[in-house]
């Protein structure tokens, strides 16, 4: 079997992370792989340096890319690749052109990871409802659900939950490294989160929590690692509620396995989310989380046990939860350890198993 991982991000984010674990899991069961992605991606300038690796870059302009979608055709004949694995909607569309107009007999696998129904025009349905697609992959029960009512058959459709390779995460105490990069004191309350600043994240919920939170908590500190489309719009926004000497913005860090363990409290105020695997990360470092009940995190988090909720755009709610963590010591070491458990049911290599699992089926 040859697989070809195809990639229309350029971004570095929870799906490339995902590609690169499932890549990472399958070289090591001999499974013949070749990731395509954008010259200009972060995961082509992580992959291009790995000799042993079969990568193939490529120049993205636009997300109808008819060439492309006829340069696809070519690989595919040209490598003899059985499975076309997309994992973007833009990677998607390259997969379904090259079948529909093109021919490419290639079976594709989708990966859809995004807790919003698919779009209502003619292209958007038939692209998710073509004949090349041989199944979907759903990162979440709740992924799945919305998408039934779109596609006619359903037997293509399974769930595959994410995983984490929780090696990366070696810290399960505090290292003492995030609060001298903020010039805090060491008796600072750390509340943060690991996301893309991006508008499916709410930013501004986090923003307006911080706010209630501050009125209690007048020692906490926010934090938000990583960047994004709505970086700037975050930041004025944090100026506008006078937060700026509250919230610090770090911008992307190679290091987060090294600072997440600092935080006191991992705070996901998400209004959409396929399923959350920053939330994963968080648990490997024993942060404890209060998060909203959006998309798939409820398969993450059961309440009062791993986790405590609120929900979407309550920053009141959100705020009263996070101080009862902070006050209930009890509380916060029951979910640490539940938490930690929960971890069994999310590894990398259970998601790169029941991914392979679905290749297989498909009969090549």
């Amino acid at each position: 079997m040859k697989v070809l991982h195809l990639s229309g991000a350029t971004s570095w984010r929870g799906g490339e992370q995902q590609l690169l674990y499932l890549h990472d899991s399958l070289k090591s069961q001999n499974i013949e792989q070749i990731i395509l992605c954008p010259f200009n991606s972060e995961l082509y300038n992580r992959m291009i340096n790995k000799e042993e690796e079969k990568i193939i870059g490529y120049n993205k302009s636009i997300s109808i890319d008819l060439n492309f979608a006829l340069k696809l055709k070519k690989i595919c004949r040209q490598y003899k690749v059985d499975i076309i694995h997309v994992h973007d909607a833009h990677a998607h569309t390259y997969a379904f052109l090259s079948a529909f107009l093109y021919g490419n007999k290639t079976s594709v696998v989708v990966s859809r990871r995004v807790d919003f129904p698919i779009g209502t025009s003619w292209f958007s349905k038939l692209k998710y409802n073509h004949k090349s697609i041989a199944h979907i992959i759903c990162v979440s029960e709740a992924i799945k659900e919305i998408m039934s009512k779109d596609i006619k058959n359903k037997d293509i459709l399974s769930v595959v939950h994410d995983g984490i390779d929780v090696n990366r995460f070696p810290f399960k105490i505090k290292t003492n490294k995030l609060r001298p990069l903020l010039n805090l004191n060491e008796d600072a309350v750390v509340i943060g989160n690991t996301s893309a600043i991006a508008p499916h994240k709410d930013y501004f919920t986090f923003v307006d929590t911080a706010s209630v939170i501050l009125k209690t908590l007048p020692q906490a500190h926010f934090v938000i690692i990583g960047n994004g489309p709505l970086e700037n719009e975050i930041k004025n926004y944090i100026k506008q509620k006078e937060l700026t000497g509250n919230i610090t913005l770090t911008g992307f860090r190679s290091d987060i396995h090294e600072l997440l363990p600092d935080f006191d409290v991992f705070l996901m105020t998400s209004k959409t989310e396929g399923l959350g695997t920053s939330i994963l990360d968080a648990f490997a470092c024993n942060v404890p989380v209060v998060a909203t009940r959006a998309g798939g995190i409820p398969e993450i988090i059961e309440t009062n046990i791993t986790g405590l909720f609120a929900e979407v755009g309550s920053s009141g709610q959100l705020a009263q939860q996070v101080i009862l963590l902070l006050s209930d010591i009890n509380l916060r070491r029951k979910i640490i350890d539940s938490a930690s458990n929960t971890l069994n049911n999310f590894t990398q290599k259970q998601m790169a198993d029941n991914t392979y699992n679905v290749y297989k089926s498909i009969g090549h």
